[in-house]
């Protein structure tokens, strides 16, 4: 399955734009596709650019790795509990909260990146437990008050990696 052949109450409206990122790849594609091409992008990042803001309040390239690894987290967990049929609605998350009290730039670039590696591969491995087109993938829960499914999850998690990547090299670089 592609994310273009997602349905559109799979997921809510303001995810569309990283959806859209994904294109004409399969799920597993797109993980698999986010790791290797993610990792080697951020690698050649220079130092002095980590801890960048381009505009005040504006996140570090630190806390950007930082918030695609909780993102990631929250969004196969959500997808865990929706194949697993857990029905109970799933709150949202405050990103800036998240970042504010991660200390993202205290850590090194290297140690975000293994971290970021290592949950994108947990990624990897949970969505190939739900196969590849079956009724796990198209099962429904509720997170942040909306209905979202298993595969739009895997998607998403693709998808928002992509985009922050593209806010990285055209605002930071």
């Amino acid at each position: 399955m592609k994310a273009t052949d997602l349905n559109k109450n799979e997921y809510l409206p303001y995810f569309q734009p990283y959806i859209n990122k994904i294109g004409d790849l399969i799920l597993l594609e797109g993980l698999v596709d986010g790791l290797e091409k993610t990792i080697t992008f951020l690698k050649s990042i220079p130092e002095d650019k980590l801890e960048y803001r381009y505009e005040a309040n504006k996140w570090t390239i630190k806390e950007i790795v930082c918030h695609l690894i909780d993102s990631e987290r929250i969004f196969a967990y959500r997808a865990l509990r929706f194949a697993r049929k857990d029905k109970t609605p799933v709150a949202g998350f405050e990103q800036d909260d998240y970042i504010l009290a991660s200390e993202a730039n205290k850590r090194s670039m290297e140690d975000l990146l293994e971290e970021f590696t290592l949950v994108k591969q947990a990624s990897i491995a949970l969505y190939k437990t739900f196969g590849t087109d079956s009724e796990v993938l198209k099962r429904t829960g509720v997170a942040g008050g909306g209905e979202v499914s298993v595969r739009a999850l895997g998607f998403l998690i693709a998808g928002h990696e992509k985009h922050h990547c593209d806010i990285i090299r055209e605002r930071y670089l």
